[in-house]
């Protein structure tokens, strides 16, 4: 996340209920940098363009597709006169568009945002804040800092963990950049950031003639060179960030279990992840620790792409007005190119006073 914080893009996925932990966390990350927020909401009621009567000229159409954009936006308005929100630049923003993570990715570039905030809610009622499809392919497509609303708790002075592995192939400006959007965070919300490792234990499989192969543990001089190899490797990445040693958390163990246990006792309010986009066969065999650890946390979670990262996404955005007024039938040659065209988007800024 760039030092600089001056444009927060916050999706709104239904404008029929208020997001509070959302719009409260989103508010004291602009209040405290001094930043305006953009509430985004994708619409994705049935597209009238496509599922509306061959009888419907074009210019009901965009009629049509206007009165559901101004009915969202209203309730986006409404959002802006909670507390959290008052005295800050707010504008409104509904759109036309599909699927909805390329359509937050499309409107964040579009708009310059330097953070996209999510809120995850649970697949049904009682059920765990596990993460969409939609939080996934944010999490891989998106070039943004992404802050994962999970925890309704409000920051108050609250730890942040950034996550850091130097020792396994991803770009060496990562960890870095984990540090340094943590530090941002850590500052703006007058909070401590803390620095986290975790390590499996040397292991090695014996040569048997056997059918099946036992774990052989190293001898203890060995694991404890190689911990303390670890440790001098995260001791060099706090003493760049200025964490002082009573602040590293280093764990031998897997990640998700070690990761949540350092949350547990820190009561940290974000863990700070790096996301390195794989293609399906390599996440497939190799795995992607975000992927993994990311349900199992309770707190929030702000994922950072290494420096350069570049979505593949289009930028045109896939649902359209029709640019003629003409009666137009609902051919499938004619549905494709509307579906292909821009989108029609409707913002209004909004500015309440302070409470």
């Amino acid at each position: 996340m760039a030092k600089s914080l001056k444009r927060i893009l916050v999706t709104i996925r239904d404008v029929r209920r208020v997001p509070k932990s959302e719009l409260r966390k989103a508010g004291a990350l602009a209040r405290a940098a001094g930043a305006s927020i953009e509430l985004f909401h994708v619409i994705d009621a049935p597209d009238p363009g496509v599922s509306w009567p061959e009888t419907k000229t074009a210019d009901t159409v965009v009629a049509q597709r206007e009165l559901l954009a101004a009915r969202a936006r209203r309730r986006l308005e409404g959002f802006v006169r909670e507390e959290s929100l008052r005295g800050l630049p707010v504008t409104c923003t509904a759109s036309w568009d599909y699927p909805p993570h390329e359509a937050i990715v499309r409107r964040a570039l579009k708009s310059r945002a330097d953070l996209v905030i999510a809120l995850t809610r649970p697949h049904r009622l009682g059920a765990r804040l596990v993460l969409r499809n939609t939080d996934w392919e944010l999490i891989r497509h998106c070039p943004l800092p992404l802050l994962l609303v999970k925890s309704g708790r409000p920051y108050r002075r609250p730890a942040i963990i950034a996550a850091v592995d130097p020792f396994h192939a991803r770009p060496a400006d990562l960890d870095p950049r984990l540090l340094t959007a943590g530090a941002t965070l850590a500052q703006l919300l007058h909070g401590k950031l803390h620095l986290f490792h975790a390590y499996m234990p040397l292991v090695s499989i014996a040569t048997m003639p056997v059918s099946t192969a036992p774990f052989v543990m190293m001898p203890p001089d060995a694991e404890e060179a190689h911990g303390r190899q670890i440790a001098r490797t995260i001791d060099k990445l706090a003493d760049t960030a200025g964490i002082p040693r009573a602040r590293c958390h280093i764990h031998m163990g897997n990640v998700p279990g070690e990761l949540r246990a350092a949350v547990g006792d820190t009561h940290a309010g974000v863990v700070v992840m790096g996301a390195v986009s794989r293609s399906g066969l390599a996440r497939l065999f190799i795995g992607n620790t975000a992927e993994r650890v990311l349900d199992k946390l309770d707190c929030d979670v702000l994922v950072v792409k290494p420096r350069g990262f570049r979505t593949k996404l289009e930028r045109r955005p896939a649902v359209s007005a029709p640019r003629s007024t003409r009666r137009q039938p609902a051919t499938p040659l004619a549905r494709y190119a509307q579906a292909a065209a821009p989108s029609t988007v409707t913002a209004m800024r909004v500015m309440l006073p302070p409470v």
